[in-house]
């Protein structure tokens, strides 16, 4: 037995205390009024890395959240890793969906509930251990290590990439590791390696200047919201495949080795249409769940209101409507230029009676390496150390606008170590993380930096 292992043993609910408070602050960074909170935790942190021996902790200031930076470079002639995550969280609504309330960690069974616990500060804080155990077993580190960790994750991480741009000498690094991702299933461990970019707008449908009576101007005059509505229809075709004109033209296909190798996951889509008490999945037609969702761009409309929205009956005709969509991008889609082509589309065919407007919001590129990169095979092996089972090479629906970024301006390849479990309501009431995942990820991580020099050196 290692003896980081017994080390993490022994001190483990002192782990999980000092995590419950870094849990307890509620640091939604969407949210002005938690701009305060957001600071403290972000301070909190500070002061952690410092206890372990961290050196150069500061908070990087931008004109929003403040980036924690610290770093330990004192393994000569070993590699320099940066490791990313993210402190602040989504907010909470609707709060009387919780079971318990969402910054007051509570473990049931083997579940540790709170908001973040998942994504991301549980993940986060998992670094800060491991590197501990080698610290306290091995008196020093065998990688130089950086931090990077980010109060803007959830907002899209409006201004890392101009800091990143303006210190990339300071976070220069070998390689970056991030573990924001989810795994392929409880004990099934698996590397990403690929992520989907995402971009977001907002529709805006203007009819006359008020609400109207639809007795006396129903049928005269055009209703904004049956103009949204018909103008939502046109996004897609039936089978689920967009209509924008030009949407799929620079989609890279998936090769016959990854679709096969998607084949080879088995992964049982009429269990998980029970799970999610629908009656069949649905999807771009010619594709299988995992294709859609890891590898294929999609168009979703996230939100539509207009009109009367109370109890009973309201005889208007709404002078007004909305939209918000945000599409899933995959290589090489540029988000801006999908923003310009749904936005052509929009006004191509806005119903007649209304005006229409289109507002951009977020964007963020997609990211794939290849996984035959030593550190991320290397990655694929410090699971299986840890998990007793090989680990899967997988794509994320979900999106991490930064990695795209740290690629691009550092030129280092990125390693997507996840823990989660993407049944762990993350971003949804009663988020909950495993702590099967986070001890054995405990292990994983040591395992990892313990290994990695070698691992390169061998690639």
């Amino acid at each position: 037995m290692a003896d980081y292992d017994q080390y993490l043993r022994e001190h483990r609910n002192q782990h999980l205390e000092t995590l419950f408070t870094f849990l307890r602050f509620p640091s939604i960074s969407t949210l002005p009024e938690h701009a305060d909170d957001v600071r403290r935790c972000a301070e909190f942190l500070a002061d952690q890395l410092r206890q372990l021996g961290f050196e150069h902790v500061s908070l990087m200031e931008t004109p929003g959240h403040p980036v924690v930076y610290a770093d330990w470079l004192h393994a000569p002639g070993k590699p320099t890793v940066l490791v990313y995550g993210h402190y602040d969280v989504q907010p909470v609504d609707p709060l009387e969906l919780w079971d318990t309330p969402p910054f007051e960690p509570t473990v049931r069974g083997n579940q540790l509930y709170a908001r973040g616990s998942s994504d991301d500060k549980g993940q986060v804080f998992m670094h800060l251990k491991a590197f501990e155990a080698l610290w306290k077993t091995t008196g020093s580190l065998p990688v130089n290590v950086k931090f990077c960790l980010e109060g803007e994750e959830e907002i899209g991480s409006r201004h890392l990439p101009a800091l990143l741009e303006q210190h990339k000498d300071k976070f220069a690094a070998d390689i970056v590791v991030i573990s924001d991702t989810t795994m392929l299933g409880p004990n099934q461990p698996s590397v990403c390696y690929g992520l989907r970019g995402l971009t977001s707008l907002q529709i805006d449908v203007k009819g006359a200047n008020t609400d109207l009576h639809s007795g006396l101007y129903g049928g005269g005059v055009q209703n904004a919201v049956h103009a949204l509505v018909q103008l939502l229809a046109s996004l897609h075709d039936p089978d689920g495949r967009v209509l924008v004109e030009g949407f799929y033209d620079e989609v890279v296909p998936l090769t016959a080795d990854e679709r096969e190798a998607f084949r080879a996951l088995s992964f049982d889509e009429d269990r998980l249409a029970k799970e999610l008490g629908v009656p069949e999945l649905f999807g771009e037609a010619g594709f299988s769940y995992l294709e859609r969702t890891w590898a294929r761009p999609t168009l979703e409309i996230n939100g539509v209101y207009g009109g009367f929205q109370g109890a009973g009956t309201k005889t208007v005709i709404p002078n007004e409507a909305h939209a918000k969509i945000t599409c899933r991008l995959v290589p090489n889609q540029d988000p801006v230029r999908i923003q310009s082509l749904i936005e052509q589309h929009v006004l191509a065919n806005c119903p007649p009676g209304v005006t229409v407007a289109v507002q951009r919001f977020d964007a963020g590129r997609p990211y794939v390496t290849p996984f035959h990169h030593p550190a991320i095979q290397w990655a694929a092996k410090a699971y299986e150390q840890a998990y007793g089972v090989p680990a899967a090479f997988t794509r994320m629906g979900g999106s991490i606008g930064v990695v795209e970024t740290f690629d691009r301006v550092l030129k280092a390849p990125v390693v997507l170590m996840g823990f989660g479990l993407s049944d762990e309501n993350f971003h949804a009431p009663n988020e909950h993380f495993s702590l099967d995942n986070f001890d054995k990820g405990l292990r994983v991580l040591c395992n990892y930096w313990l290994g990695l020099d070698a691992a390169l050196q061998q690639g």
